[in-house]
């Protein structure tokens, strides 16, 4: 099947394809022969009811040098592709809020959006996790500082974080007798008026934070396991931490099969679970990573299971 694909991303020329996720699903789409068409979030304009993109016809090469490049562009309907990537990494702004609602009227023509624009507005990659509270660790999401200062005073050691960030930025680990607990917590809440989370620190992060990718609420049977660096809290190859391919264990299993379904019916189509121990602490939905890793170490192709069950609900 032939699919007309189009891509809203970040700058292609910014992006590091050996370990890119949307890069791998753009060359298993042209292995496909698949016509891509990219596009960032600038081009993307409503007009008169209909919804309309500068789109440029690109092609790929696995080549870390010159991995792409295009021939003709020009502006017409989002509703002409079959398939539109919105792979835009976070934060969650009100431009990017703006897209998905324009996409969520391109989606009522017939167009296929991966991940489903609604959803991806409702689905806040930390604050979604509370929806499965036997899956996470003790949590606490307010920009009351109080009550943060008496979750630190119950749990002893907490994780705090912002709820709009992505790569670890922000992130704190607080311990009773700190100093500075007073001057982080008014920084993070903006003086009690920006909600965060604070999770109680789990101490497995030592061994690193799994990224568990799921296709259609199903897991990849392997996680990429970021651990991190000497001296650092975050496992984030952002902040420092290096990654490894690790089979999926029964908790693992588990938490997928918790979250799993509910992704699907979300039209949730690639998600990645961040898990540390037993805990569940993350699912991320706007732009997932780790594909590239995991296909090289275990000779495997995710992105075509991906690209499959877009076919299929398309058929």
């Amino acid at each position: 099947m032939e699919l007309k694909l189009g891509v809203i991303m970040d700058p292609i020329e910014t992006i590091k394809p050996y370990k890119d996720s949307t890069f791998a699903l753009l060359l298993e789409a042209q292995s496909r022969n698949w016509p891509i068409f990219y596009m960032e979030q600038q081009d993307i304009i409503l007009r008169d009811g209909r919804v309309y993109g500068y789109m440029q016809r690109m092609y790929v090469s696995d080549d870390n040098t010159n991995w792409y490049h295009f021939t003709d562009g020009y502006t017409q309907p989002l509703s002409t592709l079959d398939v539109i990537l919105l792979r835009l990494d976070p934060p969650i702004n009100m431009e990017y809020i703006y897209t998905t609602y324009l996409l969520e009227m391109v989606e009522a023509t017939g167009t296929l959006v991966v991940n489903k624009p609604q959803s991806l507005r409702d689905m806040n990659e930390k604050l979604y996790t509370t929806w499965f509270p036997e899956c996470c660790p003790a949590t606490l999401v307010t920009k009351d500082i109080s009550q943060l200062k008496d979750f630190l005073q119950e749990q002893g050691d907490i994780i705090i974080k912002p709820l709009d960030a992505m790569g670890g930025r922000g992130i704190f680990r607080l311990q009773l007798g700190d100093s500075n607990v007073n001057a982080i917590l008014e920084m993070l809440t903006q003086y009690g008026e920006h909600t965060i989370m604070a999770q109680r620190y789990i101490a497995e992060i030592s061994k690193g934070d799994k990224r568990i990718i799921l296709i259609n609420g199903e897991p990849i049977p392997y996680a990429l396991l970021r651990i991190p660096a000497v001296g650092e809290t975050r496992a984030n190859l952002a902040a420092g931490g290096h990654a490894i391919g690790i089979e999926l264990d029964e908790r693992d299993y588990w938490i997928c099969e918790q979250v799993g379904p509910l992704l699907r019916d979300k039209g949730i189509m690639l998600a990645g679970l961040d898990v540390i121990g037993e805990y569940l602490t993350e699912i991320n939905v706007t732009s997932p990573t780790g594909i590239r890793q995991l296909d090289s170490q275990y000779n495997i192709n995710i992105a075509a299971e991906l690209l499959n069950c877009i076919e299929q609900q398309l058929e």
